[in-house]
């Protein structure tokens, strides 16, 4: 009975998760000479809701659990296009993103709308999911290496520490009443973690994974449990609008490095530092604003898009269009174009984006309404790609420009009697 009722308790602070309006920050980090300087600041997600729970999947790549049509999935975040994507599509809510090591897939916990939870395994390339571990429950984790993982598991008495490893199908468990914060320690074979058997002070300690032996670090902040490694000896924890760092064996106390009230930021939590040291990532209430760049080039790749995506109606030719795009999948965008005029199918056109040389095309072939093709055989008529934005997709001859979620304008280029007309299409989405 205990358990169960644990277990609703954290099932609805996980759901409740997407009431909390928290955003993702992102700072360059300067720590040379024992500096430790933020500059440049970015609320990378920008966004009503709950977004939460940072990692690094590279220097330049930041996952996050952001909101989304009312549930929380899994965010890409571009450092240096400036840009997100959304890498999953499922019914339930994803949590925790983790880079899975010497793989192209990341792990996260999903959440279903029947209280269900699970640790899923990613592809980083098509989204699709499959399950990890499901014989226990896993609240939050890390990597050790690809086939050991670390975590925090929901028992009868709160979170407990386990080893799971996945060459033998085997979980160990380590200590109970721990906290969120698990971390790999830069240059060890240790895992970091918070002791929380003394309720009145918190803990930091240290696993060896081979041996299943515990030591102590040295104790959190006041009420404090989420922290960063600045190196092996050196550790970053948030407080209100502060960060403090203790360097093991040189401070007795944390000192405070930094204050965010300039930033308008308050309430942090969850803090990332990117694999080079120069980034930092934490999450926070507030925040000063924060415009986009609708100008802002973007990497030239299908994720950014996947807003094309979607079934269209509108008008041109005097009569009615229907264009129906696919959602990104083996390297390739596919659509299908009809025009409806007096009543009867005037032409057809089958049109791709595909990924080709580190950048896209956009081709297609047409059709009269009896599918003979007006085309060569291997005929195609192609629009190399210019440039992306946020709201435009620019190729040579063929414009997409977003003007909401449910509306675009498509302008074409089409040359008649050697002179060259562009035609605007306005497209509204079926919702």
């Amino acid at each position: 009975m205990l358990r169960t009722i644990l277990l609703l308790s954290f099932l609805t602070s996980l759901s409740s998760y997407s009431q909390p309006n928290t955003d993702v920050y992102l700072f360059d980090l300067n720590t040379d000479n024992g500096k430790f300087v933020l500059t440049n600041m970015k609320n990378i997600s920008n966004n009503e809701g709950y977004d939460n729970q940072p990692s690094f999947l590279d220097n330049n790549t930041i996952l996050y659990a952001g909101t989304r049509n009312g549930q929380t999935d899994i965010v890409k975040y571009s450092i240096n296009y400036d840009s997100k994507i959304f890498i999953n599509l499922t019914e339930g809510s994803e949590y925790s993103p983790l880079k899975i090591p010497n793989q192209k897939a990341i792990s996260a916990i999903r959440l279903e709308k029947d209280g269900t939870q699970k640790l899923h395994k990613y592809n980083l390339r098509n989204g699709e999911s499959e399950v990890l571990i499901d014989d226990i429950i896993i609240g939050y984790h890390v990597w050790y290496n690809k086939g050991i993982l670390v975590s925090s598991v929901l028992e009868e008495n709160g979170l407990s520490l386990y080893i799971t490893n996945f060459n033998t199908k085997e979980n160990y468990t380590v200590e109970a009443n721990i906290g969120r914060s698990l971390h790999k320690i830069p240059n060890t074979n240790l895992i970091s973690y918070i002791s929380k058997e003394n309720d009145s002070l918190w803990e930091i300690k240290s696993l060896n994974i081979y041996n299943g032996k515990t030591n102590l670090i040295t104790s959190t902040l006041p009420n404090s449990e989420d922290m960063c490694w600045l190196s092996p000896s050196t550790i970053l924890m948030g407080k209100g609008n502060k960060l403090y760092k203790l360097k093991l064996h040189k401070n007795k106390d944390w000192i405070e490095v930094a204050s965010l009230k300039d930033f308008e930021i308050t309430n942090i939590t969850r803090l990332a530092i990117s694999p080079d040291g120069t980034k930092l990532a934490l999450v926070g209430v507030g925040g000063k604003a924060v415009l986009t760049d609708s100008n802002k080039k973007l990497e030239p790749k299908l994720e950014n898009i996947t807003w094309i995506s979607g079934t269209w109606h509108g008008e041109a030719f005097g009569g009615i269009t229907e264009e129906i795009w696919s959602k990104p999948s083996g390297g390739s965008m596919m659509a299908s174009f009809k025009l409806i005029k007096d009543g009867k199918v005037a032409f057809y056109e089958i049109e791709i984006i595909r990924e080709i040389e580190n950048s896209l095309v956009l081709q297609l072939k047409h059709f009269n309404n009896d599918l003979k093709g007006w085309e060569t055989k291997d005929e195609t008529i192609d629009f190399p790609l210019k440039e992306i934005t946020s709201n435009k997709v620019v190729f040579e001859g063929m414009i997409f420009k977003k003007i909401s979620d449910n509306e675009m304008n498509v302008y074409v280029d089409i040359e008649q009697n050697g002179k060259t007309e562009t035609i605007k299409f306005n497209y509204k989405k079926n919702k």
